[in-house]
């Protein structure tokens, strides 16, 4: 960006220095300027102080307006002042403070210039004094005060945006809080109920019951969580951290899975461990839904710039189940795309194998690819 921002510097003095160039041999075109080198070297001395615009705009202007005196004494056709013009234009328009001070030096400036080519009264008018004078400091404020309008108008907009977005948000908060928050409530509470009136029941059920009271619990804590991520902005609610307490709730009779952390003790970006976390939920649900796996292993590696987590199962996906990207696919690849990481779903070595590759530094492209 700023090897683009010097380009465009640079080309911009070098088209105001072939331009005036240009201009002063059209104007003694029948008889050419017996100096060219000085015509060239002036031309481009009144351009350079214009790569000082943005930082120091008055300097800018004055050291134009210095050369370009110098050079109307020795060359008389010459329309440097077209770029001293310029120059004060633009002091104004990046200047913070008033006009005044800018106002008077170019006022300044084309008197001195008035001295320089003549008497006033024959090369210069009235008008053309004013018109120098004033019309740059003029039109640099005008573009200043339509910039500032148009800022002030983005300002605006972005801020009913938020408001919008801010009064969606707690709507939305509302609607999951009254419908899912309900269900969840009395989910957990119809499983401890009937937990406690089978109070002879096999270890299988209880357990069965106690998963269920124990899930509805925990997806009730993370709804909160979220809502509260809706109305307070984006937050991390659960990480890697939480893995084995997953690992636990999903593990059945007929299903073991095993989590196994590897790699070196590094930080990892609140972003980057909620979303490994949402990849292996997704992928352990999938697995619980839709295959017939005994044997899941949730590997996690973590190494200097990346974490890598890895599911892995013995099973094989049902028609229409694992084998078909769905929506939870869908997901996890929206959230690895957004942290610029990488994701493959595809069968593995025994069943279906989900890995994403997740950066926790800085500079790591994103993308995604399909398995």
């Amino acid at each position: 960006m700023a090897v683009m921002r010097y380009v465009r510097e640079g080309l911009l003095v070098v088209g105001v220095t072939t331009l005036l160039v240009v201009l002063t041999i059209w104007e003694e075109r029948s008889a050419p300027p017996q100096v060219p080198l000085l015509l060239i070297g002036s031309s481009l001395c009144v351009s350079l102080p214009l790569l000082l615009r943005r930082v120091l705009p008055l300097t800018s202007a004055v050291l134009s307006a210095v050369v370009g005196l110098g050079g109307l004494g020795f060359l008389p056709a010459w329309p440097g002042m077209l770029v001293t013009m310029g120059a004060f234009c633009a002091a104004v328009y990046h200047r913070e403070r008033g006009p005044g001070l800018v106002l008077a030096a170019c006022g300044c400036w084309v008197l001195v210039s008035a001295v320089i080519a003549g008497s006033p009264v024959q090369v210069f008018t009235v008008t053309d004094l004013v018109v120098m004078g004033v019309a740059p400091v003029a039109t640099g404020y005008a573009l200043r005060l339509h910039r500032e309008r148009a800022e002030q108008t983005l300002r605006v907009q972005r801020a009913e945006a938020d408001r919008v977005l801010a009064e969606e948000r707690a709507q939305l908060a509302r609607d999951v809080h009254d419908s899912v928050g309900h269900h969840l409530t009395a989910i957990r509470m119809q499983a401890t109920a009937v937990r406690r009136v089978l109070g002879g029941a096999p270890p299988v059920a209880d357990r069965a019951l106690g998963t269920i009271a124990e899930l509805s619990s925990s997806a009730l804590d993370e709804v909160r969580g979220l809502l509260s991520a809706l109305r307070d902005g984006p937050v991390g609610v659960v990480g890697l951290g939480e893995l084995e307490q997953l690992v636990e709730r999903l593990s059945g009779p007929g299903r073991r899975i095993t989590v196994t952390r590897t790699g070196v003790a590094v930080a990892v970006p609140p972003a980057v461990d909620h979303t490994a976390y949402r990849v292996v939920q997704e992928a352990l649900t999938n697995v619980v839904r839709h295959s017939t796996a005994g044997v899941v292993d949730v590997r996690v590696h973590r190494g200097r710039g990346r974490l890598v987590v890895t599911v892995v199962d013995d099973g094989v996906g049902q028609v229409g189940g694992l084998r078909q990207e769905g929506q939870g696919i869908r997901g996890m690849r929206e959230r690895v795309r957004l942290v610029g990481g990488t994701l493959v779903v595809g069968p593995g070595e025994s069943g279906w194998s989900v890995r994403a590759e997740l950066p926790t530094g800085g500079g790591v492209g994103a993308g995604t690819r399909g398995g």
